[in-house]
């Protein structure tokens, strides 16, 4: 029975990272729909909070995503939101999840859900973190050389 719930969970994260690659790549590719900088920062968050944490538990069944940890962006970047019981982590990701040559790698439009189950949450989680962090040090550097 363990295995048959862990075939099954491989199996949903595994067509939701199929899901989230077509996603990033069904985007229209007009002229002009590329993002060669980054957008204001405001663009890549999202208001309501309370959305945001709903976007990132669609990503699971609920059986899951109820009990699951939810981190939430925010200016310096993800914060936890709702505290573990399960071992997942759900969130939500933005465009600079792709590669850096990606030419969407900027766009402010793109939120892809996802949750981590706890080897991920372990391993591929803390890269992504990172990788925020490092996009939104970035950012507040652009502000501050071009405010001072």
């Amino acid at each position: 029975m363990r295995q048959k719930v862990i075939e099954t969970i491989l199996l949903t994260l595994l067509a939701q990272s199929v899901v989230l690659s077509l996603v990033l790549r069904a985007q229209p590719q007009e002229a002009g729909t590329r993002y060669p900088n980054m957008a204001p920062l405001d663009q890549y968050l999202m208001e309501d909070r309370n959305a945001e944490i709903a976007l990132a538990r669609g990503a699971a069944p609920k059986s899951i995503s109820d009990n699951a940890e939810v981190l939430v962006l925010n200016r310096q970047g993800y914060d936890t939101a709702v505290q573990r019981t399960n071992g997942f982590v759900c969130i939500v990701e933005r465009s600079w999840t792709a590669g850096i040559d990606d030419p969407d790698f900027w766009n402010p439009k793109l939120r892809a859900p996802i949750c981590f189950n706890a080897p991920a949450a372990r391993s591929y989680l803390p890269l992504t973190i990172a990788k925020t962090k490092l996009v939104l040090g970035a950012e507040s550097r652009k502000l501050r050389c071009s405010t001072g």
